[in-house]
């Protein structure tokens, strides 16, 4: 059997699976809905200071025929008062005590207005708190959300105040519009937090109405810059929760947010060190049933690959990880065409012909142009695998042996230096590397 339950940062749920704080969490209706569903927890909707959202919050690229590729909103915290949302935290917990109900907390930064909500949000009953240090927009004009993030001392210095008070787990979401994130995240550290949540949405502007001229959304004919989310930020939330997961000062539980949409997407955050992970987009887009398709895609593949807990799964991929430095620069790959299931389309020739190493070439079979690949001119980029629309038509086939390894780091020890033209060249001679 299969046990998906977890513990993050001392967090109990019986699955890895929580709300993000969003509009999906925005009421204990909306809360209760995704439990009965079947959700392992949920994050409030943030509250704090008093705010009123604009309409037209919601900007949206897509692309391709697929709908909601990447979602933008300028919407702020929770617009309901402080004392509905509160009341309404405890009522939830006191219904569903085996769901984590985590309250999202951002207030102005002063210790004692932080002393007192968080007190407050304590005696709802709920598992734990989370920071918001993450709004690129609306909050961090006014000294909170990503102005916090941003930066480290500010970070460490609030995050103080909450975990010197706090009797229940403390998670930091960290902001993704940072050079570094392991400086605010060993800043949350320092400061006593139980674990890490992240990223929170990435500063964009969506794009311009080309007939009206506006930015969009546009509100009342201006917009600007707000948070962007949905499945194209995945890539980049993967690398920085890598980032922290492999960082020696930090060795916090993290929960991972960013573009899931599937359990695929959910095993990938977890492979690279995630305890949770949070869904907010694709609840917006496809309602909280997604949760049928995350649970059991995920028991069934761990029972696949034979693991029982997810705490053999969390962190598995994180050795794969390297710097350039360290890859075997001896490993060689080139691409491979099969002929029966070629569509004739050419893609592959174009790009290659076009964008890489001029190496597939059209030869006439049979009344149509057959692509096909010149392997001892092919470098193995990968692109003509990319842009192939039948899977598995194109693939890449090692052609080294395997027997011998060397990285560009080891390679700059045997080489004279500084590195010439000329030795490189030796190098790749020696060892049978085309030269392009």
């Amino acid at each position: 059997m299969v046990d998906l339950s977890i513990s993050c940062g001392g967090i109990k749920s019986p699955n890895p699976f929580w709300l993000a704080s969003a509009p999906p969490t925005n009421s204990a209706y909306q809360v209760c809905k995704a439990f009965e569903a079947g959700w392992g927890g949920a994050v409030w909707k943030t509250i704090g200071e008093p705010v009123m959202n604009v309409v037209n919050r919601y900007g949206s690229v897509d692309y391709n025929g697929q709908k909601i590729l990447g979602l933008n909103n300028i919407e702020l915290i929770s617009d309901r008062p402080i004392e509905v949302n509160l009341r309404e935290i405890a009522e939830t917990k006191e219904l569903w005590p085996d769901r984590a109900v985590i309250a999202s907390l951002m207030v102005e930064s002063d210790r004692q207005v932080w002393h007192d909500m968080v007190m407050r949000a304590i005696d709802t009953g709920c598992d734990g708190i989370e920071l918001n240090y993450g709004c690129p927009h609306g909050m961090s004009e006014r000294g909170m959300g990503a102005a916090v993030g941003q930066v480290p001392e500010y970070c460490e210095m609030i995050t103080k105040w909450v975990t010197e008070i706090s009797t229940i787990p403390v998670l930091v979401k960290l902001t993704p519009n940072v050079t570094d994130v392991r400086y605010p995240g060993r800043a949350a550290k320092k400061a006593g937090a139980q674990g890490l949540s992240l990223i929170n949405t990435i500063n964009t502007i969506m794009g311009v109405n080309l007939d009206t001229l506006e930015v969009n959304p546009s509100v009342d004919g201006k917009g600007g810059h707000g948070g962007y989310a949905g499945p194209a930020v995945k890539p980049i939330a993967l690398n920085m929760v890598s980032q922290i997961a492999t960082d020696k000062e930090i060795g916090l539980p993290i929960s991972g947010i960013g573009g899931i949409s599937t359990w695929r997407d959910a095993l990938e955050f977890i492979l690279l060190g995630a305890t949770s992970v949070q869904v907010c987009t694709a609840v917006m887009h496809y309602g909280f049933r997604i949760i049928d398709d995350l649970v059991e895609g995920m028991s069934n593949w761990m029972e696949e690959k034979k693991f029982t807990s997810l705490n053999q799964v969390r962190g598995k991929s994180l050795l794969g990880i390297s710097d350039f430095g360290n890859l075997n620069l001896l490993y060689k790959t080139t691409a491979r065409i099969d002929e029966t299931k070629c569509i004739h389309c050419n893609l592959c020739h174009i790009a290659c012909e076009d964008s890489a190493h001029q190496c597939i070439d059209l030869v006439a079979v049979n009344g149509h142009m057959q692509p096909r690949v010149r392997e001892d001119d092919c470098v193995g980029c990968r692109l003509c695998f990319i842009v192939c629309p039948v899977e598995s038509c194109i693939s890449m086939v090692r052609k080294d042996d395997g027997t011998e390894a060397i990285t560009w780091n080891e390679l700059m020890k045997q080489l004279p230096q500084p590195l010439t033209w000329q030795a490189l060249r030796s190098f790749q001679a020696k060892h049978g590397i085309d030269i392009h």
